[in-house]
């Protein structure tokens, strides 16, 4: 998915290419940890962090565009959407100087992991409900709540969990970020079974009185939630990327397939049962990647409205491009689409993902009705 100038520049098509090499190296029997230190040396995991604290300087179009490329050649790095993507933006932009100077020279070379848990069990991402909060305890910062499906906590060296502080002249509460190391007390996690095959796994945190310092404190605590949306737009961004990648991934194998699988005189892709599908597919990943290059470029120059828009859109038109995609690959290897051998079929499970995280398809859906169209709000 490589464009001329007009869309990517130089750049950034070199760059697709040199991370695809990578990934190719690596294949889909990969080891996470190996392909992250890897990534990490060669400067792929920081390259929209900050220069002066070792990442790249330049932007999420950069980093999307690693994390499809890891995908499409089938060795994602889930962790690219949440540490570097998520926490590394939401440090850069807010973090304190010494905040920044602890945790951007880690994020940026893979030495260093954090984890983002914003979702909890009866709130969801809505992040004004949101039960988790935070006191003051003269100095301290004293955090109670819980959060589910939070993706790589045992990997991670901490976790910048979303809580909310009371607004002592209103009596309302409202969001703040606080980074959590993995090991502070009160602070327990417990693996959340799945029917998924991934490499990074899914957590319950139970945070019962956990104590920080003030300085464990991201940003201002009057920022509320556009310290939180400066991660939030990243994240749906790359999520768009990873299902790009996805998508691209079995349309490969189901391409590859359908030229050299003979029936009867012909290779199956000679039928336009199987190539008119096939194309569809591929037309469909192509609009989601155009959608999602404009998001990313929206945010790079910092017109968050505007990403907001357009990465929730992104998000939604990749996620429905990746499913339709692996759906119809798994479809054209027939039984072949369903072994273990060719790898197709675990995807079905992994595509759903994309069409339910961050946010779902449905919470899109009411974005724009009312966000972009201007329709009244049904909630």
């Amino acid at each position: 998915m490589s464009g001329s100038g007009l869309i990517e520049t130089e750049e950034q098509t070199a760059l697709r290419a040199a991370v695809a090499a990578l990934g190719r190296r690596h294949g889909r029997g990969y080891d996470r940890e190996t392909l992250w230190r890897e990534a990490g040396k060669l400067g792929y995991l920081g390259v929209n962090l900050p220069e002066e604290y070792g990442g790249g300087g330049a932007g999420i179009a950069e980093l999307s565009l690693v994390l499809e490329e890891l995908g499409a050649v089938g060795c994602p790095l889930l962790m690219l959407v949440v540490s570097p993507a998520i926490c590394g933006t939401v440090i850069a932009r807010f973090g304190t100087d010494e905040q920044r100077r602890r945790w951007l020279p880690g994020l940026a070379d893979g030495s260093l992991t954090m984890a983002f848990g914003i979702t909890e069990p009866d709130a969801g991402s809505n992040s004004h409900r949101i039960t988790t909060t935070a006191r003051k305890d003269g100095t301290d910062w004293v955090l109670n709540g819980r959060k589910v499906f939070i993706s790589g906590v045992d990997i991670a060296d901490a976790t910048l969990i979303v809580g909310r502080t009371e607004d002592a002249r209103t009596g309302r509460l409202k969001p703040c970020l606080f980074i959590v190391p993995r090991d502070t007390p009160g602070f327990r996690r417990s693996p959340i079974e799945m029917e998924l095959h991934a490499a990074e796994k899914q957590f319950e945190l139970v945070i019962e009185d956990v104590r920080l310092p003030a300085d464990a404190l991201v940003g201002d605590e009057d920022a509320g939630l556009l310290q939180l949306f400066a991660g939030l737009n990243p994240e749906r961004v790359m999520t768009a990327a990873f299902a790009l990648g996805m998508g691209r991934y079995a349309l490969a194998r189901a391409v590859e397939y359908a030229k050299t699988r003979q029936v009867w005189n012909d290779p199956i892709g000679a039928h336009q049962a199987i190539a008119h599908p096939l194309a569809q597919a591929h037309i469909e990943l192509e609009l989601a990647g155009l959608m999602t290059r404009k998001a990313a470029a929206l945010y790079d120059a910092g017109d968050d409205t505007g990403a907001g828009e357009a990465a929730n859109m992104a998000k939604y038109a990749a996620a429905e491009a990746c499913v339709r995609a692996v759906d119809q690959a798994v479809h054209t290897l027939g039984g072949n689409g369903l072994t273990r051998e060719y790898g197709l079929a675990s995807l079905i499970t992994a595509a759903r993902v994309a069409r339910i995280a961050p946010v779902s398809r449905e919470m899109i859906l009411n974005y724009v009705s009312h966000q972009s169209l201007g329709l009244p709000k049904s909630y």
